[in-house]
């Protein structure tokens, strides 16, 4: 069987050839890993797929999850991020797979050494992206000898809504499903399936840490990259019941699966921009999404507190993550005090959160402080917990500042994801409304960020030591310092 030609549980699928800087690599897209999801299915387990005849053709990019518009980023243009927005099709739960091609051609792939594996989650505030996204192309890794996966799962209400009589986290029943395809499958595309890195970016990277704390998931993971995540993102029980209340009074039907089986994919997509703006914030809890996203995770006990995997781990953020929710938009420079107050006490205690923080940052105006608030609040204090619970986690920080929004994005949420998979030269990341900006971006920091990661998800080792309180956190883009201890960090 030709290498472009691969048999998988479901049947056998036909791939391409591409080109990455001189090298060949084969890439299969929209490869079914469960079921398609309709009507009641849409609030059940994930299925498997039924098999096909034939060869199936994965040569063109498959449908994505219901989900809204994302394009209330203002002066930035979030297309690469967010991808195509909802392509209609019941056959959305798809992998797409880039894989290192043999010298030999004629050989199977598997029959020499077999390669790393790499599964990234995307992010979206869990209501949208998809593996379509033209930032997650995975020819890079796929030319330095890794198998790079990325998957598709259920979104907004089909994916999370905390519904009687479904199962809860669908989306993540989801993303376990695709590492459970990969387990019996990705030998057969030159991949180990006993070294299988999972990462994700913002939700993708909250859903990956409670993969980590998920009984079920139990050795479909060796490694795992926490981008930009939380291991303190989940809702409490309590706060999911406020969404699924408002979510069945908005829609005029009873908080239960078998009521909202009726509703069709596009009311429950019309619906989402409802439920923004609720009060999720509980005498126990605040609203660890600071109001962005109406949906999350929802679990009795946050993944930083609860048992971990026992795997190799690298977790980090962007030194001004807080910058993508206020620079595109206008409010970077806007912001007052009483938005800082604001934003304080959507985290917690505000008379000392201001006090903390404006002692920690004299001489920043409201809107830098205000976006420190933001970014602890969503990343930062949960990304700390999460690499203090794992115990002996390799820690990094992101600081090298986009000039995009005429020099106000910086080192924002986002940012680092053209770096990780080596995608500099996408047209629509660059000019005036790229997430880049319009100056030329570093290389040499694509080059050291990238092979980072694919050094970890060979030997789970980065280039750098593992975090305590006594070693320093590997600092990228910030002009050669490379390294700093712990004192440096923001406290959560």
């Amino acid at each position: 069987m030709s290498d472009l030609i691969v048999a998988t549980t479901g049947g056998a699928v036909r791939g391409e050839v591409t080109a990455h800087t001189g090298r060949e690599v084969r890439r299969f897209l929209a490869v079914p890993y469960a079921a398609p999801p309709r009507g009641a299915g849409r609030f059940a387990p994930p299925r498997p797929h039924e098999p096909w005849t034939g060869v199936r053709d994965a040569l063109a990019p498959g449908p994505s999850a219901p989900q809204p518009r994302r394009d209330a980023f203002g002066a930035l243009d979030m297309s690469p991020y967010f991808g195509p927005g909802w392509v209609r099709g019941d056959d959305h739960l798809t992998v797409n797979v880039w894989a290192p091609r043999t010298a030999d051609a004629g050989r199977a792939p598997h029959a020499a050494a077999p390669s790393p594996v790499m599964v990234f989650v995307h992010g979206g505030g869990f209501v949208a992206g998809s593996n379509g996204a033209a930032l997650y192309d995975g020819a890079a890794f796929a030319r330095d000898g890794v198998v790079l996966v990325t998957l598709n799962y259920r979104l907004g209400i089909a994916g999370f809504l905390d519904l009687p009589g479904a199962p809860g986290n669908r989306g993540l029943l989801d993303v376990v499903a695709a590492l459970r395809w990969v387990r019996s499958n990705i030998a057969a595309f030159g991949g180990d399936p006993g070294n299988v890195t999972l990462f994700g970016q913002s939700a993708g990277a909250t859903i990956t840490a409670a993969v980590l704390a998920t009984p079920s998931a139990a050795g479909l993971v060796r490694r795992a990259i926490v981008q930009s995540g939380s291991g303190l993102g989940a809702f409490s029980p309590e706060q999911a019941a406020r969404v699924t209340r408002t979510a069945a009074a908005a829609l005029g039907v009873a908080p239960t699966a078998a009521a909202f089986a009726d509703v069709p994919d596009e009311r429950l997509v019309e619906v989402v921009p409802e439920l923004g703006g609720l009060d999720l914030r509980t005498a126990e809890r605040a609203d660890p999404l600071m109001g962005l996203s109406p949906f999350s995770l929802v679990l009795e006990r946050q993944p930083a507190e609860s048992r971990l995997a026992d795997v190799d781990l690298l977790v980090g953020t962007n030194g001004e993550e807080g910058n993508l929710y206020l620079a595109p938009q206008g409010n970077f420079t806007t912001s007052t005090a009483q938005d800082v107050r604001s934003a304080a006490a959507a985290h917690g205690d505000a008379d000392a959160l201001v006090a903390a923080y404006g002692a920690r940052h004299p001489a920043a105006g409201y809107g830098e402080v205000r976006s420190a608030i933001l970014g602890d609040a969503l990343f930062g204090a949960g990304s700390r917990r999460l690499a203090e619970a794992h115990g002996r986690a390799h820690v990094y920080e992101f600081v090298w500042r986009s000039p995009a929004v005429d020099g106000l994005l910086g080192a924002a949420h986002t940012v680092e994801l053209p770096f990780v998979f080596d995608r500099l030269g996408l047209p629509a990341l660059r000019g005036r409304r790229g997430l880049l900006g319009p100056a030329e971006p570093p290389a040499s920091l694509a080059e050291e960020m990238h092979a980072a990661w694919v050094a970890f998800a060979r030997t789970g080792d980065p280039g750098w030591p593992p975090f305590t309180r006594e070693r320093r956190i590997r600092r990228f883009g910030d002009g050669g310092e490379g390294e700093r201890n712990r004192r440096g960090d923001r406290d959560g």
